[in-house]
């Protein structure tokens, strides 16, 4: 795989683990943001606001060092920690899993929450479709219309995705790039045009 080649997940799986009356429903999502992660777990505690723990791991990027566990109240380590070994031993990226938790009134312990999250994790996970995505990024280019076949060719020829498109004055095309491309996708677009600041 390139350094810019992650696996992920195609689309959000589920999973349930029972373990003396509680239940760990794992829910697992493909994201690219830090804030894509908070909307979904503000979404999740609003849908299972009666949930005792939301514990859940995250991690983002092709270099996959973006990452975040949390215990949400149970013991240090025994949640937030297996969701993201369960993660980073699927060799994933750019995924959140949360793992919800209703007490059954009988305590696991810290060695059965490690095993109900870890297992419940892997739950969701098996159930994924794992597929490989290139990390990306955003490139905005103004050009003159002049110059509008120029860029058009670049953008046909390398089939990069356009965001967002503004025909004023001046043409802006906001272009969805391979990470790997950028540096060489630049010197096209200033060639005829300039590069914004995102």
């Amino acid at each position: 795989m390139s350094e810019d080649t992650y696996r992920t997940i195609a689309a959000p799986v589920e999973g349930l683990y029972k373990e003396k009356g509680s239940k760990f429903i794992s829910k697992a999502y493909p994201v690219r943001t830090e804030e894509e992660v908070k909307e979904i777990l503000q979404s999740l505690k609003k849908e299972y606001f009666d949930a005792r723990h939301h514990c859940y791991a995250y991690l983002l990027g092709a270099n996959r060092a973006t990452y975040r566990a949390n215990d949400d109240g149970e013991p240090n380590h025994s949640a937030g920690d297996p969701i993201l070994g369960q993660i980073r031993s699927a060799g994933l990226s750019n995924v959140l899993v949360v793992v919800i938790r209703y007490f059954g009134g009988i305590k696991l312990g810290v060695g059965g929450l490690i095993h109900a999250n870890k297992t419940a994790t892997a739950e969701a996970l098996e159930q994924a479709q794992v597929v490989e995505r290139h990390e990306t990024t955003f490139l905005i280019v103004e050009f003159g219309y002049e110059q509008m076949n120029e860029i058009m060719k670049v953008v046909k020829d390398y089939d990069l995705p356009v965001r967002q498109q503004d025909f004023n004055v001046d043409c802006r095309l906001t272009v969805e790039v391979r990470t790997g491309l950028a540096p060489q996708i630049e010197a096209l677009f200033q060639k005829n045009g300039r590069l914004l600041e995102l």
